[in-house]
This record gives structure tokens, C-alpha cells and sequence, in this order.
């Protein structure tokens, strides 16, 4: 059997899937919240690392598509390992050995899908624009942003001071605005902490990383690692309704005379 077929036809096969995606995605989350976390950062941080991403065009697109497919190839492996297991207890399985073996698997199901649900709606209100539009038509002028210094990556300018960007600082501010976003934001990113420590232990047993020795370390590193995680996205919603962060009322420079 081939490479492909064993990874796919196997149940250690799909677990490595599960593992190696799995990977892919929470360095995704962490990175996305790394990124997010600029904007208690003066508005030029998140708004240059916005238009940064932006101009990378198709790139930005094949990183996209890499999430796509490994957000699929992840709830596929799951959902899969997820009936062979069922299919393996069968019926005369102990009840007290299936709730211990089982409780987590639950939790994760319920919180997969739901994280889900938060994923979509995340990209069509940040990404496509498609949500609180009403909200953002009236608050057009503070849309735009001016940058006032040079946004550098790893020491490069990549957006230069006085270019005209899209104020995500503002769309950020103003969505969080909402009680009932910022609460279904928290309650979402609360879901993906606990999604995401259950995650870590299977990752680890997957890739052959936990034994008796580590199993503890290993676990409250996760504890502390999906806590920060947790605290550093509720942050943002946080500091908003608090009125700590508030729109940057900063406008496109004005065009050149020639």
C-alpha cells in the first residue's frame, strides 16, 4: 500500500492526518491572535499588517486554500475515527469505561462544530464583509486610514507612511462593539481553548509523543498554553466593551495636486 493509501486507509493513517492538521490549524489560531493582539498598538500596527496580508495576493489565496483543505481533511479524519470507535464499543460496552473514554471525544465533537459555525461567521464579518454592513455604511468615513509611519516585517517596509488602507482597526472596534458578537465571540474562542487542550493530548499520543513519564507535563503545559490563548483573545472583545479601545477617527491623506 502507498503512502497516500495508508495515511487514508488506516486508522493510524487518519490519526496522523488528524495530527498533522491539527497542527497546521493551531498554528494558524496562534498566529492569527499574534497578529490581532497589535491592535492595543497604536492603529498603524494592525492596519499595516492587514494591507501586509492583503498584498500578498495569491499567496494569500493559497494559504487560504492550505486552511481550507486541512480544516476538511481534519473533520473528515475525525468524524471517521469518530464511527470506527463507536462501531468498535459496540453495545455491551461498560458504562462507566464509556464515560471516561468518551467524554472528551464528546466535547469534542460539540465544540468542533460549534468552532465551526464561529469560523464562518468570523470570514463573512472581518474577512468578506458581509456581516453588520449597516453598521459599518454608517460609520463610512472612519473606513478609510491614512498610515502615518512605515509597517516593517522582520526589518523590510512593506506598507509605507501615508498609504491609503482599509481601517480593520475600526472594523475590529466597531464589531466588538455589539454585546452580542463580543459574547459569541468569547463564547466561541472559550470553546476552541477547550477544543484545543483536548487536541494537544491527542496529538500527542498520535505523533508518539506522550508516555507515563510526560503524560502530566505534557498536559499542563497544555493547560497553561489554551489559557493564555483564551485570555489573549478575550482581551479584544473585553477592552472594547470595557471602552478601552475606540474607533480611530484618522482619514485618508489628501491626493496629491499635480
Amino acid at each position: 500500500m502507498n503512502l497516500v493509501g495508508s495515511l487514508f486507509g488506516s486508522s493510524i493513517g487518519r490519526k496522523i492526518v488528524m495530527a498533522v492538521t491539527g497542527v497546521i490549524l493551531i498554528g494558524f489560531v496562534v498566529g492569527h491572535l499574534v497578529g490581532n493582539l497589535q491592535i492595543f498598538q497604536h492603529p498603524d500596527h494592525l492596519n499595516g499588517y492587514a494591507q501586509f496580508l492583503h498584498q500578498l495576493g495569491p499567496l494569500l489565496w493559497v494559504a487560504r486554500i492550505g486552511l481550507i483543505v486541512a480544516v476538511v481533511l481534519h473533520i473528515w479524519a475525525a468524524t471517521v475515527l469518530t464511527l470506527e470507535n463507536k462501531k468498535a464499543r459496540g453495545s455491551d460496552y461498560g458504562f462507566k469505561h464509556t464515560i471516561q473514554a468518551t467524554l472528551a471525544s464528546r466535547a469534542m465533537r460539540w465544540t468542533g462544530f460549534v468552532v465551526l459555525a464561529f469560523l464562518i461567521y468570523h470570514l463573512a464579518h472581518f474577512t468578506l464583509g458581509l456581516v453588520q454592513t449597516e453598521t459599518f455604511k454608517e460609520t463610512a468615513p472612519l473606513n478609510h486610514y491614512s498610515m502615518t509611519k512605515d509597517y516593517r516585517v522582520a526589518g523590510f517596509t512593506v506598507v509605507t507612511a501615508g498609504a491609503d488602507v482599509a481601517n480593520v482597526y475600526n472594523m475590529v472596534v466597531l464589531g466588538f462593539q455589539n454585546k452580542v458578537v463580543s459574547l459569541f465571540y468569547i463564547i466561541s474562542v472559550g470553546l476552541l481553548s477547550l477544543h484545543l487542550l483536548h487536541g494537544f493530548d491527542s496529538l500527542f499520543q498520535s505523533l508518539g509523543l506522550r508516555n507515563a513519564k510526560w503524560s502530566a507535563l505534557l498536559h499542563k503545559a497544555a493547560l497553561v498554553l489554551c489559557l493564555v490563548y483564551f485570555l489573549g483573545n478575550l482581551a479584544i472583545p473585553g477592552a472594547v466593551l470595557a471602552g478601552k479601545l475606540q474607533p480611530h477617527a484618522a482619514k485618508v491623506a489628501p491626493a496629491v495636486q499635480r
